[in-house]
Parts: structure tokens; sequence; C-alpha cells
């Protein structure tokens, strides 16, 4: 059985996918960027608010269900460029602490709108 998920919460999607969707107990949350759903732009142009804002969407998808990040099972995460892997990282890590999920994390050649983190999440929850 599958469910789509949609929340005012996190920014709508820029194209032809759900926020989320439920697929038995799993959670199958689509790609974050940092943009402020709110404003409808990115948070700010460095990597830090944009992946602030970013885990912040993904929180938000999660919360909507009755989940949080301690149900996040993997994590997908997108760099615009690698060289901020050491930021990004830093603010990942804070909201994941100390048993974070099974993660990759990989450099691509350009993201939607611009920009530089996109992160989806898959979690576990019912």
């Amino acid at each position: 059985m599958k469910k789509i998920v949609l929340t005012d919460a996190a920014p709508a999607a820029v194209g032809p996918y759900s926020q989320a969707v439920w697929a038995g107990d799993l959670l199958y949350c689509s790609g974050q960027l940092g943009i402020d759903p709110v404003k409808g732009a990115f948070a700010g142009p460095d990597v830090e608010s944009q992946t602030e804002q970013a885990l912040s969407n993904v929180l938000a998808v999660l919360k909507s269900q009755g989940l949080s990040a301690a149900d996040v099972v993997k994590v997908l995460v997108f760099l615009a460029d690698m060289s901020d892997f050491g930021r990004f990282n830093g603010i990942y890590a804070r909201v994941f602490g100390t048993e974070p999920p099974a993660r990759s994390c990989v450099a691509v050649a350009a993201l939607p709108l611009g920009g530089l983190v996109e992160i989806e999440a898959i979690a576990r929850g019912r």
C-alpha cells in the first residue's frame, strides 16, 4: 500500500514528485533543498544556511507524519561541491546526534534551482 504525503511545512515539490511516500512502515522522503517554505527562496547563499534549511524541511515532512530524526534509517546527501563536506557535516551531526542513520554523500554536477545541498531520507514508523 502506498500513501502520498503533502505538508505546507516544507516547500512544495519543484517537479512531478511527492514530498514523501509511505510504503508499508517506511516513509521515503524526497530530496529537500535549502528553500525556506515561507519565502519560497533559498535560506541563504552558503552551504551552511542551505543545509540547516534542507534538514529543517526533512524534519518538517517527518513531523507531519508523527516522526522525528530518531526514526530516520538512511539518508542520501547531494552536494554541489565536495569541498563543502566539512561545513555540511558539522550541521548534520548536530541534527542526528550520537546514533546517526546510515548515509551516503555524493558530489553532483548541479542541483535543481542552483542549490548547494539536497537531502533525502528514509524513516521507519507506524
